[in-house]
């Protein structure tokens, strides 16, 4: 791979979430990689060994922690940089039961303060 080749690569920016949620990222516009929780691991660590993508946002839902899941694969890798996602299906859960307060602690979280429309 050329010089150039690579700093198109990671330009690339990529979505690694289930069916339902990719649905919404593809109207958005974004590349997305579906997968299931049996399967969204092997489908990162493709992705990372592709070495296609400067950036790759990995739906929590799917794997929790993608940067630890990933550590012996992306060993001596300095891309892509894998960014975890909260999942939306956290929000709407059986266990979640305020979506709204979810939304707003993740934002809280994110940001480092509300905000109130």
């Amino acid at each position: 791979m050329t010089a150039a080749q690579k700093g198109r690569n990671a330009q690339r920016v990529v979505i690694l979430a289930d069916s339902e949620t990719a649905t919404g990222y593809r109207l958005a516009g974004a590349e997305v990689v579906e997968a299931t929780p049996d399967t969204a691991q092997a489908a990162l660590e493709r992705l990372i060994v592709a070495g296609q993508h400067g950036l790759v946002a990995v739906d929590g839902g799917l794997i929790a922690d993608p940067i630890a899941s990933t550590a012996r694969v992306m060993r001596g890798r300095d891309l892509p940089i894998l960014l975890p996602l909260p999942s939306l299906s956290d929000a709407f859960s059986e266990d979640t039961v305020d979506a709204k307060a979810y939304m707003s602690r993740l934002v809280r979280e994110t940001v480092g303060f509300d905000i109130k429309l």
